[in-house]
């Protein structure tokens, strides 16, 4: 029961994130170039999945249902705060890309190539947040299920940011390379 109760805290802060994402997605720069449905729906149906087995499904089978992190206070705290981490670093992002933002692989009327502040350390900030945010509500549910969701979800952010740094390099071309071989993908610091 005290599992429960504290679990309402995470999903609070996911939903205020949301809402947030959701007002922020207003302003933003007209598309001339957008994915096709049926691309977008490629990389949203495993970050629904991953999510839904994070914070809603139960399922009773022991490879998704098995802890493998004890309940603990401790650990609970752990995991709310690699969220909260996550959530800000992704507004961080989202706030630094402005008007270039979009929820779908675009190309903005007037795109601009933003290579500072978050995106001096990742190419993909917004997408490091989620992640880490989602590892946070691994860490905070104990359950191998919380794994799997975040390998589901990692999955389904490759798939959309394959064909952002496709797109990014024709919008682009060699600058972008030079960014591209100057900053990791999603890890801060890290040469991959």
């Amino acid at each position: 029961m005290e599992q429960l109760r504290y679990g309402y805290l995470i999903a609070a802060m996911w939903s205020a994130w949301s809402i947030y994402w959701l007002a922020s997605s207003r302003h933003v720069k007209r598309a001339v170039r957008r994915e096709s449905r049926a691309a977008r729906w490629g990389h949203i149906v495993p970050l629904v999945v991953g999510m839904l087995l994070i914070v809603a499904w139960r399922p009773t089978s022991p490879i998704f249902s098995l802890r493998i992190l004890p309940w603990a206070l401790g650990t609970f705290w752990v995991g709310v705060a690699v969220i909260l981490l996550g959530l800000a670093f992704a507004i961080w992002a989202r706030r630094y890309l402005g008007t270039n933002w979009s929820g779908t692989v675009t190309v903005k009327e007037n795109h601009e190539l933003i290579r500072t502040g978050p995106y001096a350390l990742v190419r993909h900030p917004i997408y490091t947040g989620i992640l880490t945010a989602i590892l946070g509500t691994a860490i905070a549910r104990g359950e191998l299920r919380g794994v799997w969701g975040l390998a589901i979800c990692t999955a389904g952010f490759v798939v959309k940011l394959r064909r952002e740094e496709r797109w990014m390099r024709e919008t682009f071309g060699e600058e972008y390379d030079r960014y591209r071989a100057s900053v990791p993908m999603l890890v801060p610091f890290a040469r991959l």
